[in-house]
């Protein structure tokens, strides 16, 4: 039997690495299934509008297998996003909208997830694209439940990514899925990728997601914090440090960073606390300290009210296993 044709959507102005990192990991699976004498999982074959050759948002001419109307049964269908989502063609957004729905699965990258919201595909789904684009997905079609936060969001056979990178990690998932985990580990070790940035893991860290401060001594701060967890980090003792009295500086670092003192510090403690639990072998007890926190529970409660899912259950779900444990 022949394997389900995985046709890349390609359009003037597309973000070229949307196309080319999911395409890399689903021909690896391909070649991977092939050196082991298992069938290959996938057909993989882009298209444009009249087969036309598109010149990406860097400036790099694509030329596709096909012409997209050619192609009217996708197995599944891969839709990037770029510059030139903001403007669609009407001829990509018809053949979504007649195609796609009798497709298997289909994904999107970053603003990909717009031209899948024109087709009318996301009515009523869960869908996600890049950080800084979500207000104005939620904006433009109200009738999609937009979730700003995670790397990529499913809901029934439609997925939805974040900013580029994360179609490296929606792609693996499918790849878990289809070829297996040890198949999918093996093509993350390739790409130099981690296996695999869950799909309800954070866009980015509180580092990228705050300002950086104008000034140099709350510049140091800001690093001082992340460097020093577990350290004293009140108000008091970080002004001392700013040479500020403590209301100055709560005031001066609102209005630089964007948000509280004790807020970037609760912030930057649980996303150390998450970096431990996915990465390390540190038990509960151990991270909570070392992070700050003081006890496992007030670790618990910061999971809890943040993440809805406790430290143990988030290092369960999160934690990539050892190569030995791959299925």
């Amino acid at each position: 039997m022949a394997p389900p044709t995985l046709l890349a959507v390609l359009f003037p102005q597309v973000q070229s690495l949307d196309v080319t990192g999911p395409v890399e990991v689903f021909t690896g699976a391909n070649n991977l299934c092939a050196s082991r004498g298992r069938p290959r999982p996938y057909d993989v074959r882009t298209a444009s509008p009249g087969g036309a050759p598109v010149r990406t948002s860097s400036g790099l001419l694509l030329t596709p297998d096909t012409a997209l109307e050619s192609v009217s049964e996708p197995g599944v269908v891969l839709v990037p996003g770029g510059e030139g989502t903001r403007l669609p063609q009407p001829e990509v957004v018809a053949w979504l909208a007649e195609c796609a729905p009798r497709a298997q699965r289909v994904l999107s990258v970053c603003t990909g997830a717009f031209l899948l919201a024109e087709a009318g595909l996301l009515d009523g789904r869960r869908a996600t694209t890049h950080w800084a684009q979500c207000a104005a997905l939620a904006e433009r079609f109200p009738g999609v439940d937009v979730d700003p936060d995670p790397v990529y969001v499913r809901d029934g056979k439609y997925a939805t990514s974040a900013g580029v990178t994360a179609g490296i990690d929606l792609a693996l998932a499918v790849v878990e899925e289809d070829a297996g985990r040890d198949a999918a580990l093996e093509i993350a070790r390739y790409l130099v990728v981690f296996l695999r940035r869950p799909g309800d893991q954070a866009q980015f860290s509180n580092q990228l997601a705050a300002q950086t401060a104008r000034r140099e001594p709350l510049r140091e701060i800001q690093q001082w914090i992340v460097e020093n967890p577990a350290a004293d980090l009140s108000v008091e003792v970080l002004a001392a440090r700013a040479s500020l009295s403590p209301r100055q500086f709560a005031r001066a670092f609102a209005a630089e960073v964007g948000i509280p003192p004790g807020r970037y510090v609760d912030r930057t403690r649980l996303e150390a606390a998450r970096r431990l639990l996915e990465d390390k072998d540190a038990g509960v007890e151990e991270t909570a300290q070392s992070c700050g926190f003081g006890t496992p529970e007030a670790m618990r409660r910061a999971f809890l009210r943040t993440l809805g899912v406790g430290p143990a259950e988030y290092r369960r779900r999160f934690r990539p296993r050892h190569p030995a444990e791959a299925e």
